[in-house]
């Protein structure tokens, strides 16, 4: 299948009560046993899953002997919004290896946070690695590299370097496919393909215990500190936050995954990379799964602004 047939109409965008864009994606859900229960467009289609890699890069890094507290390992997880907390668990992170943050390689940036991000301005200062969404994770693979005795200069990020390898080889087995890509992702790190099942097969691994204990450290990391995966108002943890035992990350140019230690997992991709359809389709699925409430529906809704007041609404078409 080609890539634009790979993809269906699966929201659309409203605004004063005209259907103003139509958003294009593929959507699949996997039931108690692993199987293919749910799915729109193509489940088997090729993507980018970007941050919701990390989950799968984390179980990498505790395999190979990383040991932080819950909610930093939560953090390795995440792409977090910057604020001073989450600074703060980052340079825990560092410390525990002896390293700070002139360490990490990753992209400068400002913090996702609006508030935090201004501060930072006010304060005179500039984009920093620290302050970037993919801080943790890179905390956390300078933290792995020096408790193995490997390089842990920039090179820390190439393919060939020892723990990218071991990184690799723990997506393949969690996805129980072959990764057929590798590229570069927006913070340096190396950006896996897979399917999109494979993401859903991948998130299940960890979430049933399958991935064993170092799947079971970051799942009950994640569930137990949803507010270090993303931050307050973001979608990822209100999901975490309003669905008991829910394990989810989001990932760049709209891609969302999630699973639940029953076996049912959910993988997603907006097809032009956009992310405001996400939190609606994966509303959908929950809702398939007899899983959302009018809670939850009202903390990830997607509204369309129109002179400072709400006025339309993006809206899933599966269901």
């Amino acid at each position: 299948m080609s890539l634009p047939d790979a993809y269906v109409p699966v929201a659309i965008t409203s605004r004063s009560g005209f259907d103003e864009s139509v958003h294009f994606g593929a959507l699949v859900v996997l039931d108690a046993d692993g199987a293919v229960e749910w799915s729109f467009g193509d489940p088997d289609v090729a993507i980018y899953p970007r941050s919701s890699n990390k989950p799968m890069q984390a179980v990498a890094m505790v395999r190979a002997g990383l040991r932080v507290a819950p909610d930093l390992l939560a953090l390795v997880c995440a792409s977090h919004d910057g604020t001073p907390a989450h600074l703060e668990a980052a340079r825990r992170i560092l410390a525990s290896a002896g390293l700070d943050e002139s360490a990490l390689a990753n992209t400068a940036a400002f913090p996702l946070h609006e508030a935090s991000a201004h501060e930072v301005l006010r304060r005179g200062g500039g984009r920093t690695p620290l302050q970037m969404n993919c801080s943790g994770k890179h905390s956390g693979m300078v933290a792995t590299c020096v408790l193995n005795g490997w390089p842990h200069d920039a090179g820390y990020l190439a393919l060939h370097h020892p723990l990218q390898q071991a990184i690799t080889a723990t997506i393949e087995e969690l996805a129980a496919e072959r990764v057929p890509q590798i590229g570069i992702d927006g913070c340096g790190a190396p950006a896996h393909v897979m399917s999109l099942t494979g993401l859903a097969r991948s998130f299940r691994s960890i979430a049933t215990g399958d991935a064993g204990d170092a799947g079971d450290a970051v799942y009950a990391a994640m569930v137990a500190h949803p507010e270090m995966v993303g931050g307050e108002g973001r979608d990822v943890t209100s999901f975490m936050r309003h669905v008991p035992g829910l394990m989810a990350k989001d990932g760049a140019d709209g891609v969302f995954a999630a699973a639940l230690p029953d076996g049912r997992a959910i993988a997603l991709k907006v097809a032009d990379g956009g992310d405001r359809a996400r939190p609606p389709l994966m509303l959908a699925a929950l809702e398939h799964l007899g899983l959302a409430t009018p809670e939850l529906a009202e903390s990830v809704a997607e509204h369309v602004m129109g002179h400072g007041r709400v006025v339309g609404h993006v809206r899933a078409l599966v269901g």
